[in-house]
Parts: structure tokens; C-alpha cells; sequence
């Protein structure tokens, strides 16, 4: 399926003025740990607080008005997109969800006045229950990634971001079933082509890392973990953001929990920043020196919804449980 800058585009008119229009700041700590300026683009601002209200919105906004309800698979926080969205038209929204997803999440989508449905412990078997609603009870499925909408509605991030700073460098995108990357990267490089766009991700369950690897969308496992929004796989029949992310994401990087502990401690301490860990996965690789660049960076602190639980505990420098795998604590500065 053909994809370009001008999806983009049409994307950026239907969101204005509901998801568009996020801060592109400096960090000063990042900067002079850089030796470059390194912006953050703070899509934790948003009215959900996260990036995807804005495919979610493109995606929603653009059907028939013969549609009478929506559904879709989510790690959080496209569920809470669609939902947002859903009501703002009006329409029925069931959100379906594994066990992993956290429980705050789970609550601020009901909140919307979504139907939730939590189904088995993986992604996967979330997204079959979405589609089966779609054959049961006819409602139309609004993929997280794999839709041409989605994917448009993320991009206008990379467009916004270059229009503010065309002489970006470097472009360091969470990495989940490739939506936002897929879309990142599309309008960075039909602005900039010697742009460099690279995914980062957690080193344990990264779907779209493996798949490039094998060359086609593979399924693998499903772990816990403090970057939770990138779990999950990219569907064996995945059609546009697999191909999309292999063909123009110039390399994909991994951290470790323990990397993104520390940055989610860095982002708050030095910058006041309260994030997700699937947010700081590009301070995180370039704090543990596995990305450089020589020029400017930007990166998408991409969402807010997590277990404030956790998140005292990362910041006191407690050990956090998560799933099988106990994160070492470490105080910030220590």
C-alpha cells in the first residue's frame, strides 16, 4: 500500500485544534551530556497523555457516519485514544486489553466511557478478540499501528517536529508495533532525507526488532516491563508498518530495564518530567552510549499514563518487581 508525505498532511487538517501542536523544548541536561542540542517533543501533553490521540483522532474522524462503534487492541494508550475519540463522535468504543496492561490505564479508559475487555496475557490475544467484535457485532477495527490513518495521524509528530527545527540531525523514536515510527519516519525523510530516524526499544519481547531482523513479522514472547507500552507483537499479517519501519528506520537500537530506570530518573530530576519508561527509551540509549550523533536530536517523550506506584519507587531508588525480572534500585545521583 502506497504511503507518503500527503497522508501526512491531510492527517495534520482533520486533528487541528484536538492533538496536534505538542511542545518541542530543550533539555539542558541532555544537551550538555550530548554535546549537541537534544529537544524533547512532549507528547505527554496531550488531553490523554499520549502520542495517540492524534492517529487514533485522524483514524476515528475519517469513517462513514454508517458506522455505529469502534474496537481495537491496546497496550493503554490507543485504547484511550480511540475511546477519546469515539466519544467525541459520539460512538461506541470496546476496547480490548491483556492482563499485562496496567491498571491505571485499564481506569482511564473506562473514564472515557469505553467498554473494556481484558482478554488472556499477550497483545495478540487481545487484538483476536478485537477482531472477532468486528465480525460479531460489526464494528470497525482501528489497528494501533498497522492502519494507513494511525500511521498518518502519528507522523504529523515528525512533521511538526522538523517544521520547528529543520536542522535535525538525529530523530530517536520508541519502538512498539512501528506506528509512530513508521509515520516518524516517513515525514522526516520526504522533508530530509539524510535525516537519521532510528527505533529504540526494550531488549526483551522487541517484535519489530526481531521481525526486520527475520526479514518478515514474527511472533515472539511477551514480558513485563517498565517500557510496558511497547509490548505486544506487530501481526503476522502485518501490511504497512512492518515494511515502513525496514524500510526506512536507519537502525534499531535496545535498552535495558535498568537503562530505562535511570533515564525515567534523569527526565524527572533534571528535567521535571513525569513519563512513562516507553517515553525515555531514546534518552536512554544515548545515556547508556549506544546512539550518537553530530548534530542536533530530537526524541518523542511519547506518554504520562503509568502506576504512580512504581513510578515513587523507581524515583526513591527502590527495587520494582516487574513481571519476573527485579529492576535494581539505584538513587538518582548516587
Amino acid at each position: 500500500m502506497d504511503f507518503a508525505l500527503a497522508d501526512i498532511l491531510a492527517a495534520r487538517r482533520v486533528i487541528r485544534g484536538v492533538a496536534d501542536a505538542t511542545p518541542f523544548v530543550p533539555s539542558p541536561f541532555m544537551t550538555r551530556a550530548v554535546g549537541q542540542d537534544f529537544l524533547l517533543k512532549l507528547e505527554n501533553m496531550q488531553p490523554i497523555g499520549a502520542f495517540k490521540l492524534r492517529g487514533a483522532v485522524n483514524a476515528v474522524m475519517t469513517l462513514p457516519d454508517t458506522v455505529g462503534g469502534v474496537t481495537c487492541c491496546s497496550t493503554g494508550n490507543h485504547g484511550r485514544g480511540v475511546a477519546y475519540a469515539a466519544a467525541r463522535r459520539g460512538m461506541k468504543a470496546v476496547i480490548c486489553m491483556s492482563r499485562l496492561v496496567p491498571q491505571a490505564k485499564v481506569d482511564g479508559i473506562r473514564a472515557l466511557g469505553a467498554d473494556v475487555r481484558i482478554i488472556g496475557t499477550t497483545q495478540d490475544e487481545a487484538m483476536y478478540e478485537s477482531q472477532r467484535l468486528c465480525e460479531a457485532e460489526g464494528l470497525v477495527e482501528i489497528s494501533p499501528f498497522d492502519d494507513p490513518k494511525v500511521i498518518a495521524g502519528q507522523g504529523t509528530i515528525g512533521f511538526e517536529m522538523l517544521e520547528a527545527r529543520p536542522d535535525l540531525k538525529t530523530i530517536l523514536v520508541p519502538l512498539s508495533g512501528g506506528g509512530l515510527a513508521a509515520g516518524v519516519s516517513v515525514a522526516a525523510k520526504s522533508i530530509n532525507p539524510k535525516i537519521r530516524v532510528i527505533g529504540i526499544t526494550m531488549d526483551r519481547g522487541a517484535a519489530m526488532y526481531e521481525s526486520i531482523r527475520a526479514g518478515h513479522p514474527v511472533e515472539v514472547p511477551e514480558f513485563a516491563s517498565l517500557a510496558d507500552s511497547l509490548g505486544g507483537g506487530i501481526g503476522l499479517e502485518n501490511r504497512l508498518s512492518f515494511p515502513l519501519c525496514r524500510d526506512n528506520l536507519d537502525d534499531v537500537v535496545l535498552v535495558t530495564e535498568e537503562e530505562i530506570r535511570h533515564a525515567m530518573q534523569v527526565l524527572y530530576y533534571e528535567d521535571r518530567i513525569v513519563a512513562e519508561g516507553a517515553s525515555v527509551v531514546g534518552l536512554a540509549a544515548v545515556l547508556a552510549g549506544k546512539v550518537a550523533s553530530d548534530g542536533p536530536v530530537g526524541t518523542i517523550v511519547t506518554g504520562r499514563n503509568l502506576d504512580m506506584g512504581t513510578f515513587n519507587k523507581i524515583m526513591a531508588g527502590e527495587d520494582v518487581q516487574v513481571g519476573d525480572l527485579m529492576v535494581k534500585g539505584k538513587a538518582f545521583g548516587a
